[in-house]
């Protein structure tokens, strides 16, 4: 530049000096096309300022050349392309989030390197204006042969760009539709956002978005389409890669095999413990029934029944449920004639009847209240106890009268009843009345129902009857449906006069005895006494009272007496008054609640209650329903396994699901809370199996449940639990601290489940993961569960 110059000042026009002069400026014009390339095709901005100022700098060169007949078709076309590109960019101006973070690198660097260059395309055009009239014929050639080659390389690169706009364009569409997002540590997969952009704007301006400790919340979090965020199509393929990996099953040091047991599919630790049961000295009391959990719990995976598929939805699997799921027919062999359940194709029917309603439950359900109004189904009544409940029909009808049922039932010869009514969608738990107390609080059941359930009730002392005294409120019904009501054999003659001395020693009153023309059975309701008058005034004490010390909640393996409990009648006390009618007990706080009394959380125990219930209705309202992605009408059996005061449970009480509150052994005893409220549950050891069959649960929570038992349970003993009693595409939503998720979040993909959403604030954590179909290959033969 500095010789063109100075030839300028001297004024020779030599023919050698003028190609010399030539010839450098278009090497100068040359090296900044090529600098000028090279920047392009590495940085490949999408912003439309970057796009013009590359058209601009094409327009310089074409300047420089001065070749107006060849260039002017040329130009036209480079505008054209650009003209388009910059029409195929409007949707990312000003947006430069919506581009993947590789392709916004070194877009700060552009606009320095493109002044400079158009400052020397500035000097290059005045030297090349001068020498206009001198241009040789070879000179010409040679831009001719220059202009052609940068025409194709402008071309390729808008090829480039095109093909790079309409990738992101795919991924933008993709992330639209599926939605991800990515904040301090979030990754979240949702169906439908675009009603989540107003909780967006919320959480961005409040504080409140996970507040720490046991009242924590997440609310709402909406899908982000600006930002440097991976898009929703390249983490879903990574993470799906990622779990059809062979090696993903051995992550972080993980690997999972399937139990072998005697009982397959239907494997239940603490109940299927075979050698725990053959050393057992006697089985009188039923207790080859009762759990015996090994002392080192199972880590394996249970095995899928061949055939498995996904559940049938309630309320069509009242009625029928598939047969490659449950199969087993020797219920309908045995008990088809009673209409517990049949077999059709390739379901399971089940026409609603039982032993004493094989006319269907309904009408059987109607005949009890019309025998005792004050019954009131779904009002008075709200929480009841089902003992030997069979296939749960009476539980799954009185859903109709707004009632809710704990059906029970033995895992015996009555092949898999309970199983039944879990898939089915009617809750059920494997426990049998034998030796210890049923983990359940003393005075809790508004009513508890035997319909030929085939306990002995009259025997040594009535001790089972006594356990039944205990699970009842004061002023509650029993309501026993057996033969000895209403047949005159002799052993049913024996029975029946042995129970009415036992009920009048027990001061219950006999409201009704009656009988269902329809099914032809006889029914007798009794009523527990609400005062200590008539124990007072018995000329026997037998059955005895408890001591005072006895304490009727204790109930986790606690030996049956038999003795009855002392009726409370301080206006204080709990059990001295029936609860507030359904639904209106659901949100007020128990009677028996004092101020005095400090709360799980620290509060005042009234304002505890309250808070708590205030907070659940705002996570599942603001989270759980919509903030997801979960399709709440696939989800019918719901699992609380920290449950506290059942505030998750009761702001779940619309929806057409039942909840399990479980209230952890070592956790403060607010079950009794529960059942206050119309809700219901049990009492339970997290590092032991719960006493329920395999694949029986749709959607379980975890409320700062793990970091509990991390530091006393085998903890993968645990998560091998929950994936037992979870079903196939089940869901589990885990709040916990960000160390507790992490560590779970490494085992469920272990596991090869989905992960769908993980929260990280403040050291509170949020997981959300759905269980798959993958099961291991290896097997684990488990010793103590094989005959």
């Amino acid at each position: 530049m500095a010789l063109g110059k100075y030839s300028r000042v001297d004024g020779r026009r030599s023919s050698s000096g003028y190609c010399s002069t030539v010839s450098i400026v278009v090497v100068v014009a040359l090296c900044l096309v090529g600098v000028w390339m090279m920047t392009s095709s590495s940085t490949v901005p999408a912003q439309t300022d970057v796009s013009q100022g590359n058209k601009n700098e094409v327009k310089a060169h074409v300047a420089e050349n001065n070749d107006q007949n060849n260039n002017e078709g040329n130009k036209g076309a480079v505008d054209d392309n650009h003209s388009s590109e910059e029409g195929n960019l409007k949707q990312f101006e000003d947006n430069p989030g919506d581009l993947p973070e590789d392709a916004t690198k070194g877009d700060n660097g552009v606009t320095p390197n493109q002044d400079e260059k158009n400052d020397k395309s500035e000097d290059a055009e005045k030297i090349t204006e001068e020498k206009e009239e001198e241009k040789s014929e070879e000179k010409s050639e040679m831009k001719r042969k220059k202009t052609g080659k940068k025409k194709r390389k402008i071309q390729q690169l808008s090829r480039k760009m095109k093909m790079k706009r309409k990738k992101m364009r795919i991924l933008q569409c993709s992330g639209e539709k599926d939605g991800e997002k990515e904040e301090g540590k979030i990754v979240e997969n949702k169906k439908d956002d675009e009603s989540d952009q107003g909780s967006t704007e919320k959480k961005e301006n409040s504080s409140e978005v996970f507040p720490s400790g046991a009242q924590s919340e997440l609310l709402n979090e909406s899908t982000t389409e600006n930002g440097a965020f991976s898009t929703q199509a390249s983490e879903s393929k990574k993470e799906k890669e990622a779990q059809k990996s062979s090696l993903g099953e051995k992550q972080n040091g993980n690997s999972w095999k399937l139990c072998n047991t005697s009982a397959g599919p239907d494997y239940i630790p603490c109940l299927d413990n075979l050698a725990a049961i053959r050393k057992l000295s006697s089985t009188k009391h039923y207790e080859h029934r009762e759990r015996h959990c090994p002392e080192n719990p199972p880590t394996c995976l249970v095995p899928l029944p061949e055939g498995y598929q996904r559940p049938i939805e309630w309320p069509t699997s009242r009625e029928k449920i598939w047969y490659h799921n449950v199969p087993h027919t020797k219920l309908a062999a045995v008990k088809g004639h009673q209409n517990w359940v049949k077999v059709s194709g390739e379901y399971l029917i089940f026409p609603g009847g039982g032993t004493q309603f094989k006319n269907g439950a309904l009408h059987y359900i109607d005949t009890i209240q019309q025998s005792v109004p004050e019954v009131a189904w779904g009002k008075r009544s709200r929480v009841v106890l089902d003992v030997g409940c069979g296939v749960a029909s009476f539980g799954g009808f009185l859903f109709e009268r707004d009632v809710l049922t704990m059906s029970l039932a033995p895992k015996d010869e009555h092949e898999a009843q309970v199983q039944f009514a879990l898939e089915r969608g009617i809750p059920a738990i494997s426990a049998v009345m034998g030796t210890k107390r049923l983990p359940y609080p003393g005075r809790v059941f508004d009513i508890v129902h035997c319909a030929r359930c085939r306990v002995p009730w009259h025997a040594e002392g009535g001790k089972l009857l006594l356990e039944l005294n205990r699970l009842l409120r004061p002023g509650g019904f029993f309501v026993w449906s057996a033969t000895p009501i209403y047949q005159k054999l002799p052993e049913d003659v024996e029975i029946w006069e042995a129970m009415k001395k036992l009920t009048q020693a027990m001061c219950w009153e006999v409201v009704s005895i009656t009988k269902d023309e329809l099914n032809g059975v006889g029914i007798a309701v009794y009523r527990k006494p609400t005062s200590n008058e008539c124990y007072e005034q018995r000329s026997q004490s037998d059955p005895p009272l408890c001591q005072d010390s006895d304490d009727p909640n204790a109930a986790w393996n606690v030996p049956l007496q038999a003795c009855m409990h002392k009726v409370p009648i301080a206006s204080s006390e709990r059990g001295s008054q029936w609860p507030e009618q359904w639904p209106a007990r659901v949100d007020k706080v128990p009677y028996w609640l004092l101020s005095s009394e400090v709360g799980v959380y620290g509060k005042p125990a009234p304002e505890d209650f309250a808070a708590d219930y205030a907070h659940w209705k705002r996570v599942v309202k603001k989270s759980y329903l919509n903030g997801l992605g979960i399709n709440w009408s696939t989800v019918r059996n719901v699992m609380d396994m920290r449950a506290v005061y059942g505030g998750f449970a009761a702001a779940l009480r619309e929806l057409n699901l039942w909840v399990m509150n479980v209230v952890p052994i070592d956790a403060p005893d607010t079950l009794p809370i529960i059942y206050e409220r119309g809700l219901f549950g049990i009492y339970h050891d997290w590092c032991e199996s719960f006493s329920t069959y395999p694949r029986t649960y749709d959607l379980l929570h975890a409320d700062h449940l793990f970091s509990k038992t991390k530091s006393k349970c085998n903890f993968k003993a645990v998560v091998s639990e929950v994936d037992r009693i979870l079903r196939p595409e089940g869901k589990i939503i885990v709040r916990d601290t960000v160390e507790t998720v992490s560590e779970l979040e490494n085992l469920f993909k272990s596991l090869q489940w989905e992960i769908r959403m993980t929260y990280s604030k403040d050291n509170e954590g949020l997981l959300y993961a759905q269980k798959t179909l993958w099961r291991p290959k290896e097997e684990e033969i488990v010793t103590y569960a094989i005959a």
